[in-house]
Parts: C-alpha cells; sequence; structure tokens
C-alpha cells in the first residue's frame, strides 16, 4: 500500500484547502481516508487562522462516491453502520464548521462525493464537472445527507427525478436549477474559487456561520419562530468585536478588518 497522504493539506493566507488524494479511484472513499479527512477538518477548527476552507479533489475527478471495494463496503457487511460509523459525523462536521466551506468540484461528483459537495456552504463547478445521485443503480438510497439535501436545494420533483433516476447531471445545468451555487469555465475555475475563498476569508467569520446555522435552522420554524431566533443571534452578534468593527469601518469610510470566530 501507498504511504502517500489521502489527504493534501495548503494554506494560502487564511484560506485552507483540503484535497481529497486518491485520483486512481477518482478519489473514492475509503475508511482510512475518512479517518485522514476527519482529522484535517479537526486540525482546521483548531487553527485560529483559517477563515475559509475548501475541498476539492485530485486529478480528474471530486469524488466518486465510496470505494465499493473497501471491506467495510462488502457485500453482507451493515451499511448502516459505515454511515453512522464515518459519514454521519463527517455531515455534521462540515456543517458545523467555523467557517465557510467552498467544494470545489474539478470533475465527477458521485453518490456520497455529490452529497458531500452539497454540503458545503459554496459548491463552485467547472464546466467539464458533473453529478450524479449513484445509488439507485446499485439498490440504495441517497445517504450522506442527500435526502435532506436535495428537496430544500431544488424541490420535491426534481429531488425524486435526481435520486431515483441517478442521472449524470452537468454542471451547467446543476447551477441553473439551483442545486450549485456556479458553474465556470474549467480553465477559470483556479482563479474563481482563490476570489471566493479569499472573499469570504476577509468577511465577518462568526456572522457567517451563525447564517448557516440560521438559515438551516429556519427550514424547521414558523415565521415568528424564525424572527425570534434571528433577534436572538442579533443579540450575540451585536455585542462582538466584529459588528462594532463594521460599523466604525462605515462610518469612517474605511475597510474593515473583522477578527472573529
Amino acid at each position: 500500500m501507498s504511504n502517500e497522504a489521502l489527504i493534501l493539506q495548503s494554506d494560502t493566507g487564511a484560506t485552507r484547502t483540503l484535497t481529497l488524494n486518491r485520483p486512481a479511484a477518482m478519489n473514492s472513499f475509503t475508511t482510512a481516508m475518512h479517518r485522514e479527512l476527519m482529522s484535517a477538518l479537526d486540525m482546521a477548527v483548531g487553527s485560529a487562522e483559517v477563515r475559509c476552507l475548501v475541498i476539492t479533489g485530485a486529478g480528474r475527478g471530486f469524488c466518486a462516491g465510496q470505494d465499493l471495494s473497501d471491506p467495510e463496503a462488502a457485500p453482507g457487511k451493515d451499511l448502516g453502520a459505515l454511515i453512522n460509523t464515518y459519514y454521519l459525523p463527517l455531515v455534521q462536521r462540515i456543517r458545523s464548521m467555523p467557517m465557510p466551506v467552498i467544494a470545489a468540484v474539478n470533475g465527477v461528483a458521485a453518490g456520497a462525493g455529490a452529497n458531500l459537495a452539497l454540503c458545503c456552504d459554496f459548491v463552485l463547478a467547472a464546466r467539464s464537472a458533473s453529478f450524479i445521485q449513484a445509488f439507485a443503480k446499485i439498490g440504495l438510497v441517497p445517504d450522506t445527507g442527500g435526502t435532506w439535501l436535495l428537496p430544500r436545494l431544488v424541490g420535491q420533483a426534481r429531488a425524486t427525478g435526481l435520486a431515483m433516476l441517478g442521472d449524470k447531471l452537468p454542471a451547467a445545468d446543476a447551477a441553473a436549477m439551483g442545486l450549485i451555487w456556479q458553474c465556470v469555465d474549467d480553465a477559470a475555475m483556479p482563479e474563481a474559487v482563490t476570489a471566493l475563498a479569499g472573499r469570504l476569508a476577509a468577511m465577518p467569520t462568526r456572522a457567517l456561520v451563525a447564517t448557516r446555522e440560521a438559515l438551516a435552522a429556519a427550514q424547521g420554524m414558523d415565521l415568528e419562530q424564525a424572527l425570534r431566533h434571528e433577534a436572538r443571534l442579533q443579540t450575540e452578534l451585536g455585542g462582538a468585536h466584529d459588528y462594532l468593527e463594521g460599523v466604525d469601518a462605515f462610518r469612517n469610510k474605511r475597510a474593515p478588518r473583522f477578527t472573529d470566530r
């Protein structure tokens, strides 16, 4: 077995990039890669300097989902246990990162790989990339949060079509239906990711994370509950450094320097 890292890590300013690094297997998940990714995510949480996180894939693909040759996914194994042990904590970690998370989808994102991307705050995809809910083709249901994410992103009808038919969805079509944030030409992809990450890293991180939480929570609330939740968050954020800094910068016509996380 290769001793090469399954997750590559690099920093550019306040942006950390994690690269899934099994290009020969289209970066499909093994239990070993899960462990390395969770460790890398924990390290990003523990680093106060990281204000934006980018997840991408090495080689031709973003992530082809679960590696079916991994012993934990072999026929006869309890796939629910695999989900509970690895995918559930992965999704929970990504959805609770204390900074914005960008999925830079550079190629095929299939199965769990597609839903891993959709768990991120922003999905930026190259024009040659595609998304496939491949589960039904092998007798399974969408996992890695797919059943929760798809209807919320594109509505019940489109979610049903994507999940049941498992057709390849080009990145441009995914952007047009609101499944992802943006599709860009392949040659423009690196610059677009860098620009978006740099913009987010310079913004008030704590407020961005609270916005993510508020939008998700509001899906299960009525209007009054959402209004009261917004008020609680504004009470917290209104006493923080970044609000005071933002107001002072606005009044004095200068660029703000946000530091909360």
